[in-house]
């Protein structure tokens, strides 16, 4: 494993943007968001982009993107929520950085996304039924794609991102340490 960078996984709504931040500013690193940084490179939103080239083309522009990003130095990377969902995705997460899975329970998540106000500009319901339904079966889904990836997971739901950033840094000087 590289200790080189962090990436961010969990799903939507666990604090991956604004937990990478705080962490980013105490290592005095920079921050990127995979999704800001593939819609800048599209030059459209991934919303448009599951409109015009499907979920698969882009779950490709994703793959892409984590491979640019996965070489960068001193960098905190919050990746999409469904990057675990190719096996070249986990595997270049789990060797290429330190991996920490944030986690909050789906109504949280939920909850999140209701007010963050770009949700629903940016990120399209992922099946047809929308909604917490779809929260919780594709945490179902991806929970174990998350954990087999993580080389550490915390809880979002009560702490706060400067304390969460705290405790990451600790497990992720702990593994840096030969």
């Amino acid at each position: 494993m590289n200790t080189a960078r962090i990436f961010l996984i969990g799903y939507r709504g666990t604090g991956k943007s604004t937990v990478g931040q705080a962490l980013a500013s105490r290592l005095g690193w920079r921050f990127l968001d995979a999704d800001a940084e593939l819609e800048a490179d599209a030059q459209t939103s991934i919303t448009q982009i599951f409109a015009t080239e499907g979920e698969s083309g882009f779950r490709d522009r994703e793959s892409a993107m984590l491979g640019q990003l996965a070489i960068l130095s001193q960098t905190v990377i919050a990746t999409g929520g469904g990057v675990i969902l190719r096996p070249a995705n986990r595997e270049r997460l789990h060797t290429h950085g330190f991996t920490v899975w944030l986690t909050a329970t789906p109504e949280t998540c939920w909850e999140r996304m209701q007010t963050d106000p770009t949700t629903g500009q940016r990120r399209p319901n992922l099946t047809t039924m929308g909604g917490l339904e779809e929260v919780r079966n594709l945490l179902a889904i991806r929970e174990p794609l998350y954990r087999a990836v993580a080389h550490a997971t915390f809880d979002t739901e009560a702490d706060s991102p400067e304390t969460l950033a705290a405790a990451i840094l600790e497990a992720w000087a702990a593994h840096a340490v030969p």
